[in-house]
C-alpha cells in the first residue's frame, strides 16, 4: 500500500494562503476517500471537504479563510484498507504565501548577507515569518525521497533560519509588518541555474529557440545509459568538492589572487560538470525534482531573481522567461499568478570584457514587465557589487520587491511610489531626443557614484578601450548606429517626467540608450528613490559577444 500522507510541503507550522480556495494534497492508494478538516485555535471547524485519490495522489480544496494562527489541519482516510488513518498538523497559520524562486542571488543565505548577523541576533526579528525549503536534490533516488520526508516548515525559533533565503526573508518580514499577518516563504531556488531547468519539457519543445536547451542536452548524453551518466556525475562531484576546497584555501591565504592564477595552480575549474540526467543544471531537471513536488500549493505570488545563467543566450531570454511564467501559472492553477522579479544589477568581473550580454537580459526583463500580465520588474541596477556576481547586501532589493507587491498585488501604495522610472515614449525633434518616462511624475534627481564610475573606467582601460571624458551613461546614435555620449537635461517644472538628450557628434539622432553596460554607475533616480531602468529606444545591429566570461559563474552558496 502507498503510505497515506500529506505532501512534504505540508507540515506543522505551515502557512496557508488566506482569502483564496486552499488546495491540500498528498499521497494514498487509488480510489480512497480522503477527508480534510481545518480547525481554528479553539478547535472549531473552519472548513472541511473530501476527495478521492487517483494515481497515488489525493487533492482536496477548502473554502477561503481569514488570516489567523494556531490552527490545525487534519487528513483522514475514510475507506478500507486505510480506514481510520489520520494525520494532524499543528500550529498552522493562515496568511500570505510567496514562493522565492531563481538562482543563487535568491538562494543567498541570511547568515551570509551583509545584514544577516544583526538580523539573526534579534530574537523577534522574523517572528511573523515562516519558511519551507523545497527538497534540494536533483535526482529522484532513495536519498531524494528520504530527504524530502524530512523537510518541514520552520519558524524563527528554528536553528536552520540561518540558511533561509535572505531576499525571501526580508521580503516576507516587511510584508508581514505592512499587512499584519503571518507570511510564509517557499524556497525553490538553486544557484547557477537557467530558467530552462525550472520548466516542463513541453514548454521548451514547442519553440525552436528554446528547444536548443533540450537539443544540447540530448547531444551531450547520446549513447550513454542512465547508469553511466550518474557515475560520471558522481565522479565529477567528488572532483569538484576537492577543487572547490583548494580554491577556497587559496582565496583565504593569497588575498587578491586572480582567477587565472587559481586555474594555473589547480587546473581548470570542473564546475558545472558533465551534462547528464543527474546534473541539476539540466533543462527540466529542477521542475521535475523541486517545482512539481509543491504543485499546486496555493500561493499569493512568486518573487523571482534569476537570469545570470542565461546570459549565453540573452536574445532568447524574454521568450524563455515568458514561457516559464505561463508554465507555472498553468500548473499552479492560477492564470493570474503574480510574478515580481529582479532586473539584473550591474555586474562584471575585473578582467572580463564588457560583453553587454546582461544588457540584453535586462532588456528582456523590461519587455516581460511591459507585456506579461501581472508580472512586475524591480530595478536593481545600482545594487551590483564590483567583481562579484553576488551582492552581499540583500535587504534593499527585497524591500523594493515588497513595495512592488504592496502597489501591484495589494493596492496599498501607488505604483508611482513603488516602481522605477521606465521609458514610456520617444520623440526626436531636430538634434534632440526627448524621452518621456513612466513613474516619474515628480521628476528626477542625480546621484554621484564616483566609486562605480572609477571601477568601470579602470576595467575599460584594462581592455585597451579609451574611456570618454564626457561620459554620462546616456548615448545617442545616428543612421550609422555609432553611439556617442550624450548630454542630458532633466525635465523641468512643466515636464518633470522628461529627459532631453543631445550630442555635438550626432546632429540627426535616430536612437538613444542608457546604462548600456554590464557594470557601470547608476546616476539618475526618480524622486521616489528608485534608479532609472536601463533602456534603448531601438534595436540595432549590435549582437552580444560570443566569448565566455573568464570566471565561471559558480553560483551555489
Amino acid at each position: 500500500m502507498t503510505q497515506f500522507s500529506f505532501a512534504a510541503v505540508f507540515s506543522d507550522h505551515c502557512v496557508l494562503q488566506r482569502d483564496r480556495n486552499i488546495t491540500i494534497f498528498g499521497y494514498a492508494d487509488d480510489g480512497l476517500r480522503i477527508k480534510v478538516t481545518l480547525c481554528d485555535s479553539a478547535g472549531k471547524i473552519l472548513a472541511e471537504n473530501c476527495g478521492k485519490s487517483r494515481g497515488g495522489r489525493w487533492e482536496v480544496r477548502l473554502d477561503p479563510q481569514a488570516a489567523q494562527t494556531g490552527c490545525s489541519l487534519t487528513a483522514e482516510c475514510a475507506d478500507s484498507p486505510a480506514k481510520g488513518a489520520r494525520i494532524t498538523l499543528n500550529d498552522v497559520a493562515v496568511g500570505e504565501v510567496w514562493l522565492a524562486g531563481g538562482q543563487s542571488n535568491m538562494e543567498f543565505e541570511l547568515h551570509n548577507c551583509e545584514e544577516g548577523p544583526a538580523e539573526l541576533a534579534d530574537a523577534d526579528g522574523g517572528k511573523n515569518v515562516r519558511f519551507y525549503y523545497t527538497n534540494k536534490i536533483a535526482w529522484k533516488d532513495d536519498k531524494f525521497f528520504e530527504a524530502e520526508h524530512n523537510t518541514c516548515w520552520q519558524t524563527w525559533e528554528s536553528q536552520w533560519k540561518t540558511a533561509w533565503s535572505a531576499v525571501g526573508y526580508f521580503f516576507a518580514k516587511k510584508l508581514a509588518a505592512d499587512l499584519g499577518v503571518t507570511v510564509g516563504v517557499i524556497g525553490c531556488n538553486w544557484g547557477g541555474t537557467s530558467a530552462s531547468a525550472w520548466m516542463r519539457r513541453e514548454y521548451l519543445e514547442k519553440d525552436i529557440e528554446l528547444k536548443t536547451y533540450l537539443d544540447e542536452q540530448t547531444k551531450a548524453t547520446a549513447g550513454k545509459s542512465i547508469e553511466q551518466q550518474c557515475a560520471e556525475y558522481d565522479a565529477y562531484e567528488a572532483e569538484n568538492d576537492i577543487w572547490q576546497k583548494k580554491c577556497a584555501e587559496l582565496y583565504e591565504t593569497v588575498p587578491g589572487i586572480t582567477w587565472a592564477e587559481i586555474e594555473k595552480r589547480l587546473g581548470k575549474c570542473p564546475w558545472p560538470g558533465p551534462k547528464s540526467c543527474k546534473n541539476p543544471y539540466r533543462p527540466t531537471g529542477l521542475y521535475e525534482c523541486m517545482v512539481s513536488r509543491i504543485i499546486p500549493y496555493t500561493l499569493r505570488g512568486v518573487i523571482w531573481y534569476q537570469g545570470e545563467s542565461d546570459d549565453h543566450k540573452p536574445h532568447s531570454y524574454r521568450k524563455l522567461f515568458t514561457n516559464m511564467i505561463d508554465n507555472w501559472r498553468t500548473d499552479f492553477q492560477d492564470d493570474c499568478l503574480p510574478f515580481i522579479f529582479v532586473q539584473l544589477p550591474a555586474h562584471r568581473y575585473e578582467q572580463d570584457k564588457d560583453f553587454r550580454h546582461w544588457c540584453f537580459i535586462r532588456e528582456a526583463q523590461q519587455k516581460v514587465h511591459d507585456t506579461v500580465k501581472n508580472a512586475w520588474m524591480t530595478c536593481a541596477l545600482d545594487l551590483g557589487q564590483y567583481n562579484d556576481i553576488h551582492p552581499k547586501a540583500k535587504k534593499t532589493v527585497a524591500e523594493r520587491m515588497e513595495n512592488t507587491a504592496l502597489a501591484t498585488v495589494y493596492g496599498k501604495i501607488s505604483g508611482e511610489k513603488a516602481l522605477p522610472p521606465m521609458l514610456k515614449d520617444t520623440l526626436i525633434k531636430g538634434s534632440a531626443v526627448i524621452l518621456t518616462f513612466a513613474n516619474a511624475s515628480d521628476g528626477f534627481e542625480m546621484r554621484t557614484d564616483q566609486k562605480t564610475l572609477s571601477e568601470y573606467k579602470a576595467m575599460e582601460e584594462n581592455q585597451g578601450n579609451k574611456f570618454p571624458e564626457n561620459f554620462t551613461g546616456f548615448e545617442i546614435a545616428g543612421d550609422d548606429g555609432v553611439y556617442y555620449p550624450a548630454q542630458f537635461e532633466l525635465g523641468g517644472k512643466d515636464a518633470p517626467g522628461k529627459i532631453t538628450l543631445t550630442s555635438g557628434n550626432v546632429p540627426e539622432p535616430k536612437s538613444a540608450r542608457y546604462a548600456w553596460y554590464n557594470y557601470g554607475p547608476a546616476t539618475v533616480f526618480g524622486k521616489n528613490g528608485l534608479p532609472l531602468a536601463p533602456f534603448r529606444t531601438a534595436a540595432d545591429s549590435e549582437q552580444t559577444a560570443t566569448e565566455s566570461a573568464a570566471i565561471q559563474q559558480i553560483m551555489t552558496v
